[in-house]
């Protein structure tokens, strides 16, 4: 630094006042060795600041978004950009761990990972605003991680596995609401959504124009076989619930949009599959997603099979084109919705409470399922009470437009870790289904 600084009792320290327009430069380095401590030069900082002004521009022309929000969108886009490895091409889920989800103790997980839903999801939302860059990292980088005996739910940077979550008591938590988490055991969960989350986001890539190694389409190949084997199989769905595993309704859809995917872009990308066989099992899954999924009595499809809970991840039936937005039951299914999770328009992800994720405490508003509400509706056509929802979310941004994973039923505060990637990738949804909406496109589908 071109600050002077005195150092003391483990302290460095130093002042300087500046007047309107003086600059100063302070550069700080982290070792984790101290023998490879080397003096950092001194840089230019106004260059430097120039070329990262340069950097990010470029970057930005890219993208082809052109629609309502666009500062939101775009805020929502850098944060995602800054949580993705710049080598590896995989994205953090969060900057944080620990951070609670409600007032209670418990519900404290580490987020520091790349999990592959919250990854293809978002990608998905890239490639449609012309990032394709990112979505060719993310199939390279999968390439290298789903090489291991089973697909997991989630990895860290590097593709390798997350360790087993442990405590940290020495440490309190936030605002003394601990406990501190480090690794997470969702890692050896059984997930089938992500099945259709990640085929999903290849297929994008390919109508983009993206072309696939041939490692990608064995990788991609070897997915649909996984799904045929396993989608019989209860899990613990896209919520990583701690209770038993069940035979949730949105992991039957995932698998069926993961067969129904793959069997479109086996054609159009010269994959290697069967895709009579593969047709077989999609038509079954979806049986079972009607015989078993919705509930009659209630005129809606629920949780898992077999129960009559509510969960908003069925907002996303409409989107992947399962259903159409006209659909009676789809209709039932929203009413069900806004009835039992919805709190002054906003959304729990399922009825709060242990009952359904197996965990202490009561969690708060989950902020992505709120923002598919957004995009049901728009694609509904409903684009003035879809507006009304959006800028509602919009006020619970912070001041420079982040979000959290959840906020508070009361008070709107942020609750969960910080920045969520989880949350800005469905922000980016919901605005380009606005943007389409606005444009004329009602009850626009999204391509498959």
């Amino acid at each position: 630094t071109d600050v002077a600084l005195e150092s003391g009792d483990g302290l460095v320290a130093g002042c300087r006042h500046l007047a309107a327009g003086e600059q100063c430069c302070l550069v700080m380095s982290w070792f984790a060795d101290p023998a490879d401590i080397q003096p950092a030069p001194l840089p230019d900082h106004r260059q430097a600041l120039q070329e990262t002004r340069t950097w990010w521009e470029g970057w930005f022309s890219q993208c082809a978004y052109d629609g309502p929000y666009r500062d939101a969108v775009m805020a929502s886009c850098l944060a995602l950009k800054l949580l993705s490895h710049r080598h590896s091409g995989a994205v953090m889920a969060a900057l944080t761990t620990s951070l609670p989800e409600s007032m209670d103790a418990g519900r404290n997980w580490d987020y520091r990972y790349c999990w592959l839903r919250d990854t293809s999801l978002l990608l998905q939302s890239f490639i449609d605003l012309g990032f394709e860059r990112e979505a060719e990292a993310f199939l390279g980088w999968l390439l290298r991680a789903g090489r291991k005996p089973r697909l997991q739910p989630l990895y860290d940077l590097h593709g390798r596995p997350v360790p087993d979550e442990r405590e940290l008591p020495w440490l309190e938590g936030y605002r003394g609401r601990g406990p501190v988490r480090i690794g997470n055991s969702a890692h050896r969960q059984l997930q089938l959504d992500i099945f259709g989350e990640v085929i999903q986001t290849a297929c994008r890539f390919v109508r983009r124009g993206g072309r696939l190694s041939d490692g990608e389409k064995r990788l991609l190949a070897s997915l649909g076989d996984s799904v045929c084997r396993l989608w019989r199989q209860p899990d613990q769905s896209i919520w990583e619930t701690r209770s038993p595993p069940r035979h949730y309704t949105y992991s039957k859809l995932m698998c069926w949009v993961a067969l129904d995917r793959l069997i479109a872009l086996g054609g159009e990308a010269g994959l290697d599959i069967e895709t009579a066989d593969l047709a077989v099992e999609r038509d079954a899954i979806r049986r079972e997603i009607d015989t078993r999924g919705f509930d009659s009595r209630l005129g809606s499809y629920v949780g898992y099979f077999g129960g009559s809970e509510a969960d908003a991840s069925l907002l996303l039936m409409v989107r992947y084109r399962y259903l159409g937005p006209e659909d009676s039951r789809m209709a039932g299914t929203w009413r069900y919705l806004m009835k039992k999770l919805s709190v002054d328009g906003f959304l729990y992800r399922y009825p709060p409470g242990k009952d359904y994720d197996g965990v202490e405490g009561t969690e708060n508003l989950f902020a992505v399922c709120s923002f598919w509400a957004v995009d049901y509706l728009a694609r509904c056509g409903r684009v003035d009470e879809a507006v009304a929802l959006f800028e509602r979310l919009l006020g619970l941004a912070n001041d420079v437009g982040l979000y959290s994973e959840q906020f508070h039923v009361q008070t709107r505060e942020a609750c969960g870790n910080f920045p969520q990637a989880f949350t800005h990738s469905g922000l980016v949804t919901a605005a380009i289904a606005l943007a389409e909406a606005t444009q004329g496109k009602k009850g626009h589908q999204i391509s498959s």
